[in-house]
């Protein structure tokens, strides 16, 4: 069970100052500030200095801090990794795992931090059991867009063709105790396909989305939260198995429908995610 909301997790690169300042104000549940995909070669190096700088700043408030670094096969990735290490962060981030062998890399140069992992590959998602098992690992986030480009896929609304990809990963990850993050949707001005992504991402069971812009917090925020009907069923779906268990029953009935102790387990489970919701606004208001 999460201790806190991943419903929002948005890219913010490391190089840009007054992304790094703005992201200090925004409702986002994690930051990914990001070294490798969103910052050009030339300005990697200097990307670390002011990443390091404004984590050791501080003013994120509750937001959950992950660094994502470069390839640890680049040029820049081993030094990156050092750094991450050094950094006020909460996590790092590695693009292009493929197996475990990966992490055991990048642990070596992290030591304990948790590592998150990008799924963005054929070899990654094949060896997706092995590296949730990973215990250094704590999340997933999954690279749809790398993934989309090396499998050949063409676009779908309905993303059918990285179904497989994006039910394996998620199976991994929840076998594991492993957090899971969907990809990102890349047209930020369509509030439509964005809603209708998320609530895909999240009728499948992941916890949250991948956002490349702020514009679409607010939604992946709605999406990924219990709505207040949700929450009500749940509250009665308890107290109504409480009652039954109080009179030596094994079930309930709420609604016409049979309530046993596995709907009980995701009701609570649900009231537990309200309730970190909840906590991360109060203490952001």
């Amino acid at each position: 069970m999460l201790s806190r909301p991943f419903r929002s997790v948005l890219y913010i690169p490391g190089s840009k100052e007054r992304a790094l300042e703005k992201a200090r104000g925004l409702a986002v549940d994690a930051i990914l500030f990001d070294l490798e995909d969103a910052v050009t070669p030339d300005a990697k190096v200097a990307a670390r200095a002011t990443l390091a700088a404004a984590l050791a700043e501080g003013g994120y408030g509750q937001r959950y801090r992950i660094v994502r670094i470069n390839a640890l096969d680049t040029e820049w990735g081993a030094d990156d990794a050092a750094a991450a290490a050094e950094m006020d962060c909460d996590a790092v981030l590695l693009p292009k795992v493929r197996g475990a062998a990966d992490i055991d890399a990048l642990a070596k140069l992290v030591g304990s931090k948790p590592i998150w992992c990008m799924m963005e590959s054929p070899l990654g998602v094949l060896h997706a059991e092995e590296i949730a098992a990973h215990p250094q690992v704590e999340g997933f986030v999954l690279g749809t867009n790398d993934l989309a480009k090396d499998l050949g896929t063409r676009k779908a609304a309905d993303r059918a063709p990285l179904q497989y990809a994006l039910q394996k990963c998620l199976l991994a990850a929840r076998a594991y105790g492993v957090i899971a993050v969907d990809g990102v949707y890349n047209a930020f001005k369509d509030d439509e396909g964005l809603t209708a992504e998320c609530a895909q991402g999240r009728d499948m069971g992941y916890d949250g989305k991948s956002l490349i812009h702020p514009a679409q917090i607010d939604i992946a925020n709605r999406i990924f939260a219990p709505t207040e009907a949700e929450i009500d069923l749940a509250q009665r779906q308890i107290a109504a198995f409480e009652a039954a268990e109080a009179e030596g029953q094994g079930v309930a009935v709420v609604d016409g429908q049979i309530v046993e102790n596995l709907h009980v387990a995701t009701a609570r489970a649900m009231l537990a995610k309200a309730e970190a919701i909840r906590a991360v606004t109060a203490q952001e208001s």
